[in-house]
C-alpha cells in the first residue's frame, strides 16, 4: 500500500511582542587590563610607580612591600639600591597613569570612576630643609615666616600617609614645631605634631612649659573641634611619659576644668577617649590631683557617661573613677551620688574583664576606706541591695585575678553580715520562691 504523505497545516498560537532586556554592567564585571593592574595586589593601579628593574608597581603596594623590610624587586627578586628604600624614591609613570585614567574614562557607563592624579610624595630631603628654614625663621623671631612653613608642613601630612611618616621619621621635627608652638602657637602646630605621636623627649619637654601648657588649655577652651581633639592628645602624651610631669601639668589653671567639659560636652569618641586616658594619668598622679577632678563634678559627669556607654569608653570611664576613689573627696561624691553603687555592680559583669576588675576595685574603696561609717554602711547596703553578694560569688566561681580575688573576697566578708537584712531588689519579684539567694 502507497505511502501519502501529507502537509498538516500550521498551528495558530498567538505571538507575544518579544521584549529586548538590557542588563547592567557592575564595574566588577567590566576586565581590568592586565598591565593595569599592580603585580602584587593584582587591583587596578591607581598611583603607578616604577622601580629601576622596569617593573611597574602600585605606590601603596611597593611601599608597604619596603617598608617590610624587603630589599628586592617582588618581581625579578633583582636586589634594589638603598637610598631607594630609605627614601622611597620611586618614579611615577606617568604613561601608565594616564592610560588607565582614558580607560576609566572609556567605562564609565558600567560605573567605572575615573582615578584622581596622585600628588608626588615628599622626601627626606625636602623636610629637611623645611625645618632648617623654620629654625632660622625661629631664630630671626620672624612668626608670620614659621606659620607659613609650619602650614607646609600641615599640608604635606595631610595629603597622605606616607607623608605624614616621612615628617616623623625626621627626628628634629617634633623638636622644631613644638619649639615654634612655644613662641608662636597655633592650632595648625599642634595638627603637626599629632600626626607625628609619639613624640621625642625634648619635644615634651618643651610642650610641658608653662608657655606652651597655657596655650594647649587655650585652644582646649576655645579652638575649633579639631584643634581641642589634637590639644588633649598632647595633654594624654606628656601625662603618659612621666608620673611627676604629670602632678606639675595637673596645675595649669583650667587644664583640669578643660579635660572635664570634653567629657562632659562630647564632640568625637577619639577625643572623649584621650580625654579620659589623659584624666586617668592625672588622678594616678597625685591624691590631690584626683580629688580636684572630684571637687568639679567629674565624679557625677562620669557617672552619666556610663550609663550607655559602649564598651571602650565604659572601660576607660571605669578606669578613672577608680583613680578618683583614691582621693577622700573622690569616695564622698561618689558616695553621695545614687547611680554610684547600682551601675558599679551592672558594671561587673557583661562588658569585659577590665570593667569587672575595677568595678570591684571601685566598690572595695567606696566599702572599705570611708572614714563616715554612715557612709560606708550606706554603700554596703545599696551593693547588696543590687545583687553584688551573688555576683561577687560567680566572679570567684568563673575566676579572675589575684588583686581582684582578694577585693573580691573581703567585700563577701563585709557584705555577710547583712545577708537576710538587705533584699535584693533584682530578685525581689520572686518573694514565693523558696530559694536562697
Amino acid at each position: 500500500m502507497p505511502l501519502r504523505f501529507c502537509r498538516l497545516a500550521p498551528k495558530l498560537t498567538s505571538r507575544r511582542p518579544t521584549t529586548t532586556t538590557t542588563t547592567s554592567t557592575s564595574p566588577s564585571d567590566v576586565p581590568i587590563p592586565n598591565h593595569f593592574r599592580c603585580p602584587i595586589s593584582l587591583d587596578l593601579m591607581k598611583d603607578p610607580v616604577t622601580l629601576p628593574t622596569g617593573i611597574t608597581y602600585d605606590r601603596r603596594s611597593i611601599e608597604t612591600w619596603l617598608e617590610a623590610g624587603n630589599l628586592t624587586c617582588p618581581l625579578t627578586n633583582q636586589l634594589l639600591p638603598l637610598p631607594l628604600v630609605a627614601d622611597g624614591g620611586l618614579i611615577p609613570n606617568h604613561t601608565i597613569r594616564r592610560m588607565i585614567q582614558e580607560w576609566c574614562v572609556a567605562h564609565r557607563s558600567h560605573g567605572i570612576e575615573r582615578i584622581p592624579t596622585p600628588k608626588t610624595p615628599i622626601t627626606s630631603i625636602q623636610v629637611a630643609e623645611t625645618l632648617s628654614e623654620i629654625s632660622a625663621a625661629l631664630l630671626r623671631g620672624d612668626g608670620p615666616r614659621c606659620s607659613d612653613l609650619v602650614a607646609k608642613l600641615k599640608t604635606w601630612s595631610n595629603e597622605s600617609e606616607r607623608n605624614r611618616r616621612c615628617i616623623s621619621s625626621n627626628g628634629a621635627a617634633a623638636r622644631v614645631v613644638s619649639e615654634v608652638f612655644k613662641e608662636f602657637p597655633s592650632e595648625q602646630g599642634l595638627s603637626v605634631l599629632a600626626g607625628m605621636l609619639p613624640l621625642s623627649e625634648e619635644a615634651r619637654k618643651l610642650l610641658s612649659s608653662t608657655e606652651s601648657l597655657n596655650s594647649i588649655v587655650s585652644v582646649m577652651r576655645n579652638g575649633n573641634l579639631s584643634g581641642r581633639l589634637h590639644a588633649v592628645l598632647m595633654v594624654k602624651e606628656i601625662a603618659a611619659a612621666d608620673t611627676e610631669q604629670a602632678a606639675q601639668i595637673a596645675a595649669t589653671d583650667g587644664l583640669i576644668e578643660s579635660i572635664v567639659r570634653l567629657v562632659k560636652e562630647p564632640f568625637s569618641p577619639q577625643a572623649t577617649k584621650a580625654s579620659l586616658v589623659a584624666a586617668y594619668y592625672l588622678v594616678s598622679s597625685d591624691e590631690k590631683v584626683a580629688s580636684r577632678f572630684a571637687e568639679i563634678g567629674f565624679v557625677t559627669v562620669l557617672l552619666d557617661m556610663l550609663v550607655d556607654a559602649q564598651k571602650n569608653l565604659c572601660e576607660k570611664g571605669l578606669v578613672v573613677i577608680d583613680g578618683v576613689l583614691n582621693s577622700e573627696i573622690g569616695r564622698e561624691k561618689a558616695s553621695s551620688h545614687a547611680l554610684t553603687v547600682p551601675l558599679l555592680v551592672k558594671k561587673m559583669f557583661r562588658v569585659s574583664d577590665i570593667t569587672t576588675e575595677f568595678a570591684v576595685s571601685a566598690i572595695w574603696k567606696l566599702c572599705k576606706n570611708q572614714k563616715n561609717n554612715v557612709g560606708r554602711e550606706k554603700c554596703l547596703k545599696e551593693a547588696m541591695q543590687f545583687g553584688a553578694f551573688q555576683k561577687l560569688l560567680l566572679l570567684l566561681q568563673v575566676g579572675c585575678s589575684d588583686n581582684t580575688k582578694e577585693k573580691a573576697s573581703e567585700l563577701l566578708r563585709m557584705l555577710n553580715g547583712l545577708k537576710g537584712t538587705e533584699e535584693c531588689i533584682e530578685t525581689s519579684d520572686f518573694k514565693q520562691l523558696k530559694r536562697s539567694f
